[in-house]
């Protein structure tokens, strides 16, 4: 039997990340994270294959020549996409894979993918956003504030989702998100 595939996505600061992360590691879960490829600089402690596939904005187009995306858009002057084959193979060997993209990403599998499950993670209010934001201390204000901007589009966005959380207090969501896997077939 395929396994089900999940889109989450949620405005920069909102948790998703961490969310995810939480339930990644549970035994009873037979769930993985897709890994994206991505035109941004690599922050501190990330590497290659693990947290993104880092290429040059050459490598990237010739991969969406190519059509070995399923997805991909441009955020924040980087372009991010998922690489199909290992969604592919993970899903048709019974695994579920859940994949941390954009909204305009989430569009395009809504259309490729109607069977997949399309969460919307976000914080209890703009005010937590930003403050979440700005503590991370990885950006300068304008980057910040174009964040800030596409959170409000991203957050008006949320209603077509199937599932929405609030990641008000981490621990709820978490333990949330791991129900909603479980409901949706993503157990061990």
């Amino acid at each position: 039997m395929p396994g089900q595939l999940i889109v989450v996505s949620g405005p920069s600061g909102c948790g998703k990340s961490t969310v995810i992360r939480g339930a990644l590691g549970r035994a009873d879960l037979d769930v993985q994270l897709s890994v994206s490829a991505t035109t941004r600089e690599r922050r501190p402690g990330e590497r290659d294959g693990v947290d993104y596939y880092f290429m040059d904005r050459d490598a990237f187009r010739g991969h969406v020549d190519r059509g070995e995306f399923l997805e991909w858009a441009e955020y924040n002057a980087n372009l991010y996409g998922t690489p199909s084959v290992p969604v592919f193979d993970a899903l048709a060997a019974g695994r579920s894979v859940i994949l941390e993209i954009e909204v305009r990403g989430a569009l395009q599998i809504r259309h490729l993918s109607p069977t997949a499950l399309f969460v919307f993670i976000k914080a209890p209010d703009f005010r937590t956003l930003e403050r979440r934001l700005r503590l991370r201390g990885t950006e300068d204000e304008p980057a910040i504030l174009r964040r800030l901007r596409k959170a409000r589009e991203e957050l008006a966005e949320a209603h077509w989702y199937d599932v929405q959380l609030i990641n008000d207090e981490l621990d709820p969501c978490v333990q949330n998100f791991i129900v909603m896997l479980k409901t949706y077939g993503c157990g061990g």
